[in-house]
């Protein structure tokens, strides 16, 4: 696995990882655009396919040439039908991290096994109404559980607050597993407070970082303002 999977830990010991969204980058410049989130822990890449999500954007291609361009982290997640055909690939590729929807996954424990084997970090996401109760079981086989906070389709979409309790049932149940717990969707300065305090360590954020002004400033302006509440 690349290096770039171990995050740094802040001076107290609190592990917190922003892993910002390319969805809101500019496509046709994604190399540059990389280039400008040096303080990111990894680089989130959002594979939709029309059929998963309403919305169509890259494919293993992409992936492949982003591979070349960067040494970061590449945190896959696939919006994706029919993820235990594909989703294995994506490790093959080089990236570190591949989440796919329990929700389209026809046999979730067999493909993280897989995803493993590829030396790749398994990954399931959960869609807003998806209870994550069902999946206590099978926790041991992941090592990150991804909590959309919006439904999955389209950036720049509102935080659902309605999504707090799960991601606080999710922390509960994960004990005291080395799992990285993530949100996705909403994500910004506004509200990482609210996941920080219902247990989520890992964040993505498009909108909030790429429509600022100064996208690596507010990477690490996320990152503070999470490592604080964490200490509080």
């Amino acid at each position: 696995m690349h290096s770039a999977i171990l995050s740094p830990d802040d001076p107290e010991g609190v592990s917190v990882r922003i892993t910002p969204s390319i969805l809101n980058a500019d496509f046709a410049n994604l190399q540059s655009e990389i280039e400008r989130i040096p303080s990111s822990d990894a680089i989130h890449v959002d594979v939709m396919d029309n059929h998963f999500v309403p919305n169509l954007t890259i494919g293993l291609p992409v992936v492949e040439s982003l591979r070349k361009v960067t040494d970061k982290m590449l945190d896959m997640h696939l919006m994706i039908a029919d993820p235990d055909r594909w989703a294995p690939a994506y490790a093959e590729a080089g990236a570190e991290s591949v989440t796919f929807h329990v929700e389209a996954a026809a046999a979730p424990i067999r493909l993280a096994r897989e995803i493993r084997a590829q030396g790749a970090r398994a990954s399931m996401g959960l869609k807003p109404a998806t209870p994550v109760e069902p999946y206590a079981d099978m926790l041991d086989e992941l090592d990150m559980l991804l909590i959309m906070t919006v439904e999955p389709g389209f950036g720049g979409q509102k935080f659902l607050d309605l999504c707090l309790p799960k991601i606080k049932r999710a922390r509960e149940l994960m004990g005291d597993r080395q799992i990285w717990l993530q949100v996705d969707g909403g994500v910004s300065e506004q509200t990482i407070e609210r996941c920080v305090d219902a247990g989520a360590d890992t964040f993505v954020a498009g909108s909030a970082v790429f429509k600022a002004d100064d996208p690596d400033a507010m990477v690490n302006t996320l990152r503070d303002k999470a490592i604080a509440r964490c200490t509080h």
